[in-house]
């Protein structure tokens, strides 16, 4: 494999660009969207722009390229890009459009690429005719992304008068800024002709050389795996070990295929015993795809996925979780047997999916990357980072017993630092009396959701707790896991971009409105009561062994009032993984469940991906969800909204959005 890559011919790209084609401008109003894909150029005023329409912000990658249509690894994703765009009501781009139209360039607001990590995106953007994508600010895997397949990106406006004009761009503005590694990926035309390149030593690799400092725990984590013990900085680059690789069967066989195609379809991985596939996302699917998608081929398509990602595994001798022998689902989801069974303090692993930083909650860092990322990292077993900025986030005193982790990241994510996007690209370390009183499962739910925030990853320092959680769940033993947090704290003095603070005795029970998981609410701010026909706990978020403490807790309360879950509403509970099934029946739970009229579901990522039981069919339902996403269309066509196993559970039984209180509380109240 590495002589092959040794003699492989590689070059740069020009040192100027020029692109021949249209501007699609993706803004808030669906006709100006339908004029353009209509032949009809819009007018854009590069110098006034108060002159201009207005832009969609918030684009995330389920509206590039909604779940569905990632079944397609190849070039039809050219006929996706923009599919689920949502403008008002209306989804004003329909299969081809975009490829139809002779667009070179698409232009959009604040926050462009959030959400999933799928590659697919730029991928059918690129498949589309995309060349260049210009938007006020990208999110960090969307922009890595599109680095690693060569599509350019840019925050800067004034280029929609160059490409019109048909001008030679120098390449040098789409570097502008980049770090020494970041710009000679893009001059190269992509990750791998870089690490091509970088294997023939004909590329830059600045050393780092940051004076001994104050470090903060993500960093101290990144000078392990990416110097020889000595100190990081932010904006320090280089490539970093991984300890675990990861990918699930999204990924996977794209993955597969890049690799076959660039490397060689006999070569071998790079240490396969550190790899690892999951069969998670699509267990369910054949339950909720619609008749007219089957039509497509898409049921077909995705159980293509699946033999792809074995038979690869098989040829590699990569360990995959698979589907059940025994019963429909699979053994769990990605991110919850990772942090079960394989995650250590003080890693650095890297998974095909945003929400890799779930294994933060014990001390390491954890973020997702993409497909080219992953096949690169098989090769090369490591991956390209720019260390990150730190944001500190201290949640303080102590936390009233109805609200949650999930209550704390929905206020979180309501502020308007990581709104406007400021938060994007850093680390999110949460600490105070309040974070560290939540157990390993709690956490995981706030260093999860530090996608949502769409921050590089999450961490938690590792303490007690996180010892407790090792010895218990993994076996380990106590002085072994002891030995394992020693210094895994930030130093006094480290440095952060921004301290966010906030009092946990002022935060009450939260929904996330429909649409983002930014539109936070406190529940008794709702002006009318919202009725709601489905509710759904599961998920990586909410699928863990203390998530179904929660949702047996509300459940047992109301059997204990003569209540269940109400006859207008179906709850459904899926667990996110085996072993928390397993933790389940242990305790009674599923008893408990069945008795309150709850479906359970066996593990899988389900509805939160629009493939299982608990995803909406009609616009106008309403599912209260204790997932991570209401993007539009992310899990069906109805309103989501977001809230906390114990939220999602109380509103199941009332039919209603409701905040969740103890029947001990409500008698005290009532005496």
């Amino acid at each position: 494999m590495i002589d092959s890559l040794l003699t492989r011919k590689i070059e740069k790209r020009p040192d100027k660009v020029r692109f021949s084609g249209r501007i699609l401008f993706l803004t808030e109003d669906p006709e100006l969207i339908k004029r353009q894909l209509a032949g009809e150029d819009l007018p854009w005023d590069t110098k006034n722009p108060a002159n201009n329409p207005k832009l969609r912000d918030d684009i995330s990658t389920d509206e590039i390229t909604p779940a569905h249509y990632c079944f397609y690894f190849d070039e039809t994703l050219g006929e996706i890009p923009y599919l689920g765009l949502k403008c008002g009501n209306v989804l004003p781009i329909g299969r081809s459009d975009v490829k139809k139209g002779g667009f070179v360039a698409a232009v959009s607001g604040k926050r462009r690429g959030k959400g999933s990590s799928r590659e697919q995106s730029p991928y059918a953007e690129m498949c589309a005719g995309i060349r260049v994508v210009i938007a006020e600010n990208i999110e960090r895997i969307y922009k890595q992304n599109c680095q690693n397949l060569g599509l350019l990106t840019s925050t800067n406006f004034s280029l929609i008068d160059q490409i019109r004009a048909g001008d030679e761009i120098p390449l040098a503005e789409f570097t502008a800024g980049e770090d020494e590694i970041t710009r000679q990926v893009i001059e190269y035309g992509g990750l791998f002709p870089f690490n091509v390149a970088r294997m023939q030593k004909k590329v830059f690799l600045p050393a780092i050389k940051t004076e001994k400092r104050p470090m903060t725990l993500a960093e101290k984590i990144f000078a392990r795996h990416m110097t020889d013990d000595k100190s990081v900085q932010p904006g320090d680059t280089g490539f970093a070990r991984a300890d675990l690789r990861f990918s699930h069967e999204y990924v996977t066989p794209m993955a597969a295929i890049f690799f076959e195609r660039y490397v060689g379809k006999d070569a071998k991985v790079n240490d396969a015993s550190s790899i690892l596939f999951f069969r998670d996302h699509l267990t369910f699917l054949d339950e909720v795809i619609s008749e007219e998608k089957k039509k497509l081929g898409l049921l077909d398509l995705a159980t293509q996925l699946k033999l792809k990602q074995q038979d690869f595994a098989t040829k590699q001798g990569i360990k995959l979780h698979g589907e059940l022998k025994d019963r429909k689902g699979s053994e769990g989801i990605c991110h919850s047997i990772v942090l079960e069974s394989y995650a250590l303090p003080g890693q650095l692993n890297i998974g095909s999916d945003s929400h890799t930083p779930h294994v933060g909650a014990i001390g390491c860092v954890a973020f997702g990357i993409g497909t080219t990322d992953v096949f690169n990292s098989w090769i090369t077993k490591d991956v390209r980072v720019k260390v990150p900025e730190s944001v500190k986030i201290m949640v303080r005193g102590r936390k009233h017993p109805n609200v949650t982790a999930k209550d704390f990241i929905l206020k979180i994510l309501s502020l308007d630092y990581v709104r406007s996007g400021k938060a994007l690209a850093k680390v999110m370390e949460y600490a105070g009396e309040a974070i560290e009183a939540l157990s390993v499962d709690e956490r995981a739910t706030m260093t999860n959701m530090a996608a949502e925030i769409g921050g590089f990853t999450g961490i938690v320092a590792p303490d007690r707790k996180a010892v407790d959680f090792l010895v218990e769940r993994r076996g380990m033993k106590r002085d072994q896991a002891e030995k394992m947090i020693e210094g895994l704290c930030s130093d006094p003095g480290a440095q952060y971009t921004h301290v966010i603070e906030l009092d946990a005795a002022e935060i009450t029970p939260m929904v996330a409105t429909p649409g983002d998981p930014g539109n936070g609410k406190y529940i008794r701010d709702l002006n009318t009561p919202v009725p709601v026909e489905l509710a759904y706990g599961g998920t990586c978020t909410a699928g863990k062994n203390e998530d179904m403490d929660m949702y047996a807790a509300v459940l047992a309360d109301a059997l204990k009032h003569g209540k269940r879950v109400a006859d207008s509403v179906k709850f459904y509970i899926q667990f996110g993984s085996q072993e928390t099934r397993d933790y389940c029946i242990r305790k009674g739970y599923l008893d408990v469940f069945q008795k309150a009229g709850a479906h359970v579901i066996e593990p899988s990522c389900g509805a939160c991906i629009n493939a299982g039981p608990g995803v909406t069919t009609r616009p106008e339902q309403v599912v209260i969800s204790a997932q991570n996403r209401n993007f539009p269309g992310r899990s069906g066509p109805g309103q989501m909204y977001l809230a906390s196993p114990l939220t999602v559970a109380a509103s199941a039984v009332a039919g209603y959005i409701v905040e969740y209180e103890p029947s001990a509380d409500r008698e005290l109240v009532g005496a």
